[in-house]
């Protein structure tokens, strides 16, 4: 079982004003322990996401926040990040951990799939992710269980990330069966994203 206080692994919203967003990460970045920052954007704008990475690499590695990019591979290095996050668990990971090397970070989402997280720890991600662990209107409606989480705790000694409609009781319920929690869209409605990230987060306290 994960005996270890889970981390805070921060999704940054899709949409990205770099006139305020810096600031307000910096404020989160300097009162939470965030462990990893994921660019996770919605604009396919080339201009848009290398702007947004030099901004947010900048102020993540000047607080040895490690910074990965939602499934542009062709970005990693073009902005100097740590790595990338793959929402398709299915593409040819092994090929990926070949080129990028063994220092960058890889890491997959594998929805719901104990045999998808499997065989992306095989091929070499330095973690997986399951969710949504709560109840969302967004893809199918099927959620990554507590059962889930704990069968991998205990079997699989690989880092394993719990996202999606996270809400504190999940949080308080999956504390002690994973490594890391992602959260984006439940702080960035908020008035006060860093308030809503500590209420969130209350139970691993």
């Amino acid at each position: 079982m994960t005996a270890q206080i889970p981390q805070i692994y921060l999704i940054t919203p899709p949409l990205i004003d770099l006139e305020h967003f810096p600031a307000q990460l910096a404020r989160i970045c300097d009162a939470q322990p965030i462990s990893c920052l994921r660019l996770s954007l919605a604009s396919q704008d080339e201009d848009t996401i290398l702007r947004t990475g030099d901004a947010l690499r900048e102020l993540a590695h000047a607080r040895d926040i490690p910074l990965v990019i939602a499934d542009h591979l062709l970005m990693v290095e073009r902005l100097g990040l740590d790595g990338v996050h793959l929402g398709d668990a299915r593409r040819p990971l092994r090929k990926l951990r070949g080129e990028m090397g063994a220092e960058a970070i890889i890491g997959a989402y594998c929805g719901t799939s104990r045999h998808d997280g499997i065989s992306a720890g095989e091929a070499g991600a330095d973690y997986v992710s399951f969710g949504p662990v709560g109840a969302s209107g967004l893809g199918s409606g099927a959620l990554a269980p507590a059962e889930l989480f704990a069968w991998w705790s205990e079997m699989i000694a690989l880092p394993v990330v719990a996202e999606g409609a996270l809400t504190r009781d999940i949080v308080e319920t999956l504390a002690p069966l994973t490594d890391f929690f992602a959260i984006g869209t439940e702080i960035w409605a908020s008035d006060d994203p860093l308030a809503a990230l500590t209420d969130l987060t209350a139970p691993l306290r």
